[in-house]
Parts: structure tokens; sequence; C-alpha cells
């Protein structure tokens, strides 16, 4: 099993649209996926509900129950973690020790950036990411590439100690996919293609640290 964290201190930043469209990237591979919803909003909960009658449905796993870690079934070939609203490292603990890459998605405005920094910080304390073993990858989320703010937050954020993995661009159709259970992985249609691609650095990324 391959575990994916997808992780930020700043509610609001895509998480749950970055886990639930990783697991269905999977899930559409051919990969037994399940994601681990340790967020009490339980947003990834109620997208694999509403996905559960596809063929490429994903498990949802209760991160919130003590004991999570004793519960994982087997044949699981990729685990997605939904880590908890505004978690610091310490917080993650059980998460970092299991994962093998950690994702942190990042909005373009001062407050989000200002307010991730402590947390990159933070993950530095844990031993894994400190000693190069746990690859850390950033995503620009909700970008609108036409716009300064969104250009001065990209380089800004090429500038970090970790890598810039992603530029996701801004669009509604996340929303209104992820009411349905599905993800931009589920269809081909030109426009859909478009935002494939601003996928692809990710999943290469994430192919050389799994």
């Amino acid at each position: 099993m391959r575990t994916i964290l997808v992780a930020s201190s700043k509610g609001g930043a895509g998480k749950s649209t970055v886990a639930t469209n990783l697991a269905a990237h999977f899930a559409v591979e051919g990969k037994a996926t399940a994601i681990l919803d340790a967020d009490k909003q339980k947003s990834s909960t109620h997208w694999c509900e509403k996905r559960a009658h596809l063929d490429t449905a994903v498990l949802p796993l209760d991160g919130c129950r003590r004991n999570w870690d004793k519960q994982l079934p087997e044949g699981i070939q990729r685990l997605v973690v939904d880590a908890p609203a505004g978690a610091m490292a310490d917080d993650l603990q059980a998460f970092l020790d299991m994962a093998d890459a950690v994702v942190v998605p990042v909005l373009p405005s001062a407050i989000d950036l200002e307010a991730t920094v402590p947390f990159l910080n933070s993950l530095v304390t844990h031993p894994r990411v400190k000693k190069g073993k746990l690859p850390v990858g950033i995503v620009g989320n909700r970008l609108k590439p036409w716009t300064g703010a969104s250009q001065q937050a990209v380089a800004q954020l090429k500038g970090w100690p970790y890598p810039l993995v992603a530029e996701l661009r801004d669009t509604q159709a996340y929303v209104l996919l992820c009411g349905l259970g599905k993800s931009i992985f589920d269809y081909h249609s030109e426009q859909v293609r478009s935002h494939q691609e601003d996928w692809a650095p990710l999943l290469r990324w994430l192919k050389k640290s799994l």
C-alpha cells in the first residue's frame, strides 16, 4: 500500500478536492483505492458515498476513529489521507509516520501563503521530512493565471524549499463534480482534458515518490 497525505493548516485550501481527485485518478487506473477521512467535516466520505455505485468506487475509511490504523483493510493499493483541518505536524504524527508523500494545497492569497509557512516549518520537525525520506510537494490551488495575484503567488511558491508540483486553475467544475461523487478523471471531453493536464506534474512527482 502506498499512502499520500493531503494536509494544510489553512482551512478552505482545497484539501478534500485534491484528495478526492487523486483517489479517483488511482481508482480509474484500476488500483484498489481508499480515502482515510480524518477531517470532521467528512467531505471526502460523502464524496465516496456518492461514488459507491461506480466500478471505480473509492472506499471511505473513518480517520477520526480511535485505532483507525488497526482497521485498514487488506488489499488496498493506494490510500489517500484527507488530514484534519487546521492540523500542524504534531497533530499529524501518525499520518506522517505512514505516508509515502505529502501534498500541501495552497491558495493564491497573502493570507493563505502566510498561514501555510508555519505549517511547512512544523513539517521540518518530523524526522522523515528532516532527513529527506518523506517528500513534500506544494500544489497551487484555484489559480487564475491571467491575474497578477496568482502570478505573484506562483513566483513566491517557487521560492519555497519544497517543490511546486502542480498549478491547478480555478474552475467550478471541481465543485460540481464533487457533488456528484465524480472527478475530472472520470471524463474525456476537451475542456476536462485541459484541467487534467494541470495534474500531470503532480502525478509524475507522485510516481517518483511512491
